[in-house]
């Protein structure tokens, strides 16, 4: 049986799609750009996390549109999206 931590938290970001820079698959958002939940500007992505959702525009993403290190996340043609799409990156951490 899989050993369950007994405390888990999020860590939120929120940005939007014009934050973003590169084209294609090199598209990336720089974690810098986001602002956390008490609206705070972010110097990294949680080193260790659980796992993590991408919410754009709302709608929760499918794992694999995105990939994420500590200073930024990687939305694969993501220089389509409308430069004012919110983007939200929720951690879940324990």
């Amino acid at each position: 049986m899989p050993i369950v931590t007994p405390y888990q938290n999020s860590r939120r970001f929120i940005s939007t799609a014009g934050a973003g820079t590169g084209t294609g698959a090199t598209f990336a958002i720089a974690a810098t750009t986001f602002t956390d939940d008490a609206g705070t500007a972010a110097t990294a992505f949680p080193a260790t996390f659980n796992y993590y959702n991408l919410y754009v525009n709302g709608i929760l993403q499918t794992a694999d549109t995105s990939s994420v290190t500590t200073t930024a996340i990687t939305i694969p043609d993501g220089n389509a999206l409308d430069g004012g799409s919110p983007i939200v990156v929720q951690f879940v951490v324990s």
